[in-house]
């Protein structure tokens, strides 16, 4: 009686497990933001707490990942971007905090990539190039959401060495998706390297290719994805003091039809969220601001 209980509760974790990897579609294509933002730390409190049960399950591992990504993204970092004009301390901390849950998230995926290749977490940081070449198609998304993870926390973290010494090994990840599959999720890797080639060139960085990535993403999501767009006007327009081009791309943004594509509805309102704020303020990013609305 004791292993059929056993038994009955491992299936059970194993069906909700699974029904919890394969419930991130209905949130990213939700119409309903706030909703989400209630919605998404039980969900990923959940998940964590069936990974207590089930350390190295994948798909949980995957979804733990891609969920606290898009979690800081979409409301802890938007909440700290609209907090600095008003409570610049209020800001910091809630950039600190999406920090954390971008790290968290990170290091479920690079578990997970672990399970696959022992080792794999010091040698991306040792030997970026040769450490992606044993992935394949099969590790695209797992790729994509370890680089995303990590490329955000150290978005969020360029004045801090520990963290942009390990930029090598993020561009190293989605130079590797761009390799196996450039149309991945309409070229979400394409538009993560505008961030990633947006940095200082003396980090890497070449606002050129930021601009071709921009294009690329773009074309594979035929203009319906907001991020490309803003984006561009993050880490292109201002670090150039291109006022002309940030106002220009952020009213794409804001003319992109959330509906065009359910799969990224909730994306396409949080980052056209963003575009008003940033649109409204763009006196703080601009040393010459002009007129222009």
């Amino acid at each position: 009686m004791a292993l059929a209980g056993c038994s009955v509760r491992s299936l059970a974790v194993r069906a909700l497990g699974n029904s919890l990897a394969g419930a991130g579609d209905v949130f990213a294509s939700d119409e309903d933001p706030e909703l989400v933002r209630d919605a998404l730390p039980f969900a990923l409190k959940t998940m964590e707490a069936l990974l207590a049960q089930r350390p190295d399950d994948r798909n949980l591992l995957l979804s733990a990942c891609s969920g606290f990504t898009q979690y800081s993204w979409a409301f802890v970092e938007t909440d700290a971007l609209l907090a600095e004009p008003e409570d610049l301390g209020e800001a910091r901390r809630l950039e600190d905090r999406a920090l954390k849950l971008y790290l968290r998230g990170r290091d479920d995926c690079l578990h997970a990539l672990d399970l696959e290749r022992p080792g794999i977490r010091e040698a991306l940081e040792t030997h970026p190039e040769e450490a992606v070449g044993a992935f394949g198609p099969d590790d695209v998304e797992l790729l994509y959401w370890t680089g995303a993870s990590w490329g955000a926390a150290i978005g969020l973290g360029l004045d801090r060495p520990e963290l942009t010494v390990d930029l090598p090994a993020v561009r190293a990840l989605m130079e590797r998706v761009l390799e196996l599959d450039e149309r991945f999720q309409a070229g979400a890797a394409h538009e993560a390297m505008i961030a990633l080639d947006g940095v200082p060139r003396t980090m890497g960085g070449s606002p050129e290719r930021a601009r071709e990535h921009f294009e690329r993403a773009v074309e594979l999501s035929a203009g319906r994805r907001a991020g490309p767009y803003l984006s561009l006007a993050r880490s292109v327009a201002i670090p150039e003091q291109d006022v002309e081009t940030f106002r220009d791309v952020l009213r794409e943004t804001l003319a992109i039809d959330p509906d065009a594509d359910p799969s990224v509805r909730l994306a396409n309102l949080i980052a056209q969220r963003r575009a008003r704020f940033l649109l409204d303020h763009v006196e703080d990013y601009f040393l010459d601001a002009g007129e222009g609305g």
